[in-house]
């Protein structure tokens, strides 16, 4: 699997973006979704990757820096037909690595409270974060699970 950091100008991250935001609509009430459009992954604080096996887009996710010692994940997603395939755990494993390159002290991300995500909770937990209550303008929400990891930063 290859990560690259991505300019989201290409048809096919446009379309899993498109894909991820219907998904979300679909799944949580609209005042519930805070997955970024294109315009907003494409914002100087967030960097955005893409991760392919050869020529098939896998996934995508991106790391947004809310301060100089605090990032947070957003738009993680899988192509549809790759689930299972350990791609949001390489990605998820890339998007530490980097967090802990810039020096942020803590990551954190909001993600669904409804069965829907109980997947992505649990990929979550494997790697460490925690729940924690809202942060960075957040507010507390029954359809939102807010969770952190705390970095050891050398």
């Amino acid at each position: 699997m290859e990560i690259k950091v991505d300019d989201l100008k290409g048809a096919e991250i446009q379309a899993l973006l498109a894909e991820h935001l219907e998904c979300m609509y679909r799944v949580s009430p609209p005042e519930s979704v805070h997955a970024l459009d294109v315009a907003a992954l494409c914002q100087p604080e967030v960097t955005f990757w893409s991760i392919w096996i050869g020529p098939l887009l896998a996934g995508c996710g991106a790391l947004k820096e809310l301060n100089g010692e605090h990032g947070e994940i957003k738009s993680m997603r899988t192509a549809s037909a790759l689930l299972g395939k350990g791609v949001a755990s390489r990605l998820l494993h890339h998007l530490i690595k980097e967090a802990k390159v810039r020096g942020y002290r803590r990551l954190s991300l909001e993600t669904g409270s409804m069965d829907y995500f109980v997947p992505a909770r649990k990929l979550y937990e494997k790697f460490g974060f925690i729940v924690c209550g809202p942060f960075d303008g957040y507010k507390e929400d029954p359809n939102s699970t807010f969770m952190s990891l705390s970095l050891n930063v050398a």
